[in-house]
């Protein structure tokens, strides 16, 4: 099949194309800066264009020739608003409505779209108000179809080689003899990259996984005190944690988010916390993979 990938130049956006390229078909991934997908290049079947799926006619046209659409960008970071900020309003919930409307108007037949677990219209922060939002307008798009051609993935923390989650704090261990954390009880079930992408390539020739929304996570629940010592330890610099008052942490947060450039942690990914990361449904039998565990993945890449 003719694949789009819109977000295939990230962490996961990698994963997918590779399993992709590896099950025959062939991949589009749009970027809006080349060098961002310099490790794609090797793949013969996987084409990279230079696009900003931002633009309405510039999306029209790369769904318009595309079988499937796979749409992955999120971000963990918004200037504030209500419910949500701009930020995650222009990601989150207007990207994937114009993609379903793309999809829709050209006669794709199958969109699959990477959520997050915990998502909720009401849920305690932006970030979650605004997936649930996203979520809600793609089947608001699709509603009344005689076929539901969305399927809507829900991973929670997201570990694998490159990841943004484990290694930050294996990286922080090697500077800080003490690890303060706020929300270190929060729970969550860590799923593995390979996992997740190996999910989203096999429920393409899923009929029956059409309309229907997956929880994507690991075989066991975590608090984040727990994966916090872990990275550490495993890394090669032990640590003890220390749960941080959640009002201490919320000024950090406030202090990292005055700060140039991309913050470590906002207020916003605290309130996130308040919700567990953990889904009561182990992996659905639709998916066709069983869960790897963290402890089998994730010491091989700290370690280097």
């Amino acid at each position: 099949m003719r694949i789009l990938v819109i977000g295939g130049t990230g962490f996961v956006g990698r994963a997918v194309v590779s399993r992709l390229v590896a099950a025959g078909h062939d991949v589009r991934v749009p970027t809006r800066r080349l060098a961002h997908a310099r490790e794609l290049l090797v793949f013969p079947t996987v084409t990279v264009i230079r696009a900003d799926v931002h633009d309405d006619a510039t999306l029209s046209n790369l769904i318009g020739d595309s079988d499937v659409v796979i749409n992955l960008p999120g971000l963990l970071h918004s200037r504030p608003g209500k419910p949500y900020g701009p930020d995650f309003d222009r990601v989150h919930v207007q990207l994937p409505r114009r993609v379903a409307q793309a999809c829709l108007q050209f006669g794709v037949k199958r969109l699959v779209h990477v959520s997050a677990l915990g998502a909720d219209i009401h849920g305690p922060s932006q970030y979650l108000r605004s997936k649930a939002a996203g979520e809600a307008a793609i089947v608001e798009v699709f509603a009344g179809q005689d076929q539901s051609g969305w399927t809507i993935m829900r991973p929670s923390v997201i570990f694998g080689p490159g990841d943004r989650f484990m290694n930050m704090f294996a990286e922080l261990a090697r500077y800080f003899p003490v690890l303060p954390l706020a929300g270190a009880g929060a729970r969550m079930q860590p799923v593995y990259v390979g996992d997740v992408a190996q999910a989203i390539v096999n429920v393409l020739t899923q009929p029956a996984c059409a309309g229907m929304t997956y929880p994507l996570v690991g075989p066991r629940v975590y608090t984040l005190g727990e994966l916090v010592g872990l990275a550490a330890k495993w890394s090669g610099h032990p640590r003890k944690v220390w749960n941080m008052p959640m009002s201490i942490g919320r000024l950090q947060a406030l202090m990292f988010e005055c700060l140039p450039g991309e913050p470590l942690m906002s207020r916003d990914n605290l309130d996130s916390l308040r919700v567990a990361n953990v889904s009561p449904d182990s992996l659905s039998t639709d998916l066709g993979i069983i869960s790897t565990p963290l402890e089998q993945i994730a010491p091989q890449y700290l370690r280097k």
